[in-house]
């Protein structure tokens, strides 16, 4: 059994422990509030930008010529843009997002090439000897559309290059503090009449283009031509979004199971360094009691 000296030791360290977690969870915590309040105030815009891109898309000049980001085309190469992390200690959020992709690349029938935003992600996938063509880490905690402006860029000017077909968006959709679920969407092409499928389109109703055509100036065609490429960077962001809501809630939720299996250690510890005191105290009065009748 171990000594009362060795146990103590240990209830101070597991003491100290809980302090830490307890501060991570805090620090969670507050990180967690700005990141939905960021969210929520992001899907409106995200829903309407929706709205205007059915809309347009379904106007007669449109419809003549579809735009490259619009556009369909035969399989041959696909990309993921996966979004984790850069540090752990968040339960299985990273775990999560990472088994999602890999399972989807494996189930995947063409080649596919990764861009990874954020370290764990990256190191996962590069000890798995998976191409990637490009990596992003360091974006921090409140990021503005200008953090991601070069992610979005590298897929766009990719598609459009063909240099793939199709991009595809892995990322942790943020329902409530509790609940975060791992997806895989397509973000190009853009196709409205899929939704479904698309990218950060869960919180987005369907929506149902008006039966009379509105007039343009420009005309839909330019419109499109400016409206496609930001809308795509709003997805990006959107899900960069998401996957920080997720993470600070997860890491929240792990620090605080944490600071509470250190309080249950610690009671239990508790109790094994009273029995072992008592049970030293005990054998210490009964060596002084035959101590005293053996001087009888």
């Amino acid at each position: 059994m171990a000594s009362l000296r060795d146990i103590k030791r240990r209830i101070s360290g597991v003491k100290n422990i809980s302090q830490v977690t307890r501060a991570m969870q805090m620090i969670a915590a507050a990180k967690m509030r700005r990141a939905q309040e960021q969210v929520r105030a992001s899907r409106p815009y995200a829903e309407k930008a929706w709205e205007v891109l059915v809309h347009l898309s379904q106007q007669p000049d449109a419809k003549g010529q579809l735009h490259p980001l619009l556009s369909a085309r035969p399989i041959n190469k696909a990309c993921v843009v996966l979004i984790t992390s850069d540090r752990g200690l968040a339960g299985g959020y990273n775990s999560n997002i990472i088994r999602t992709t890999a399972k989807f690349i494996n189930n995947y029938d063409k080649p596919i090439s990764l861009v990874t935003v954020g370290r764990k992600g990256r190191g996962f996938f590069a000890r798995s000897k998976y191409p990637i063509i490009a990596e992003f880490d360091g974006l921090p905690d409140r990021p503005t559309l200008l953090d991601i402006l070069p992610i979005a860029r590298i897929v766009i000017n990719d598609f459009l290059s063909f240099e793939y077909d199709e991009v595809y968006l892995a990322y942790t959709d943020f329902i409530n503090t509790v609940v975060q679920k791992p997806v895989v969407k397509r973000l190009l092409p853009l196709l409205p009449e899929k939704m479904d499928e698309q990218a950060v389109a869960e919180h987005v109703g369907q929506y149902v283009g008006s039966r009379h055509p509105y007039i343009y100036e420009p005309g839909p065609v330019e419109l499109l031509d400016v409206i496609l490429p930001r809308f795509t960077e709003l997805q990006v962001y959107q899900a960069v979004l998401e996957s920080l809501a997720s993470e600070h809630s997860a890491r929240m939720v792990a620090m605080r199971s944490a600071t509470d299996n250190a309080n249950e250690l610690v009671a239990d510890l508790t109790l094994t360094y009273n029995r072992v005191r008592q049970e030293a105290i005990t054998k210490e009065m009964m060596d002084i009691v035959g101590g005293v009748e053996a001087l009888k």
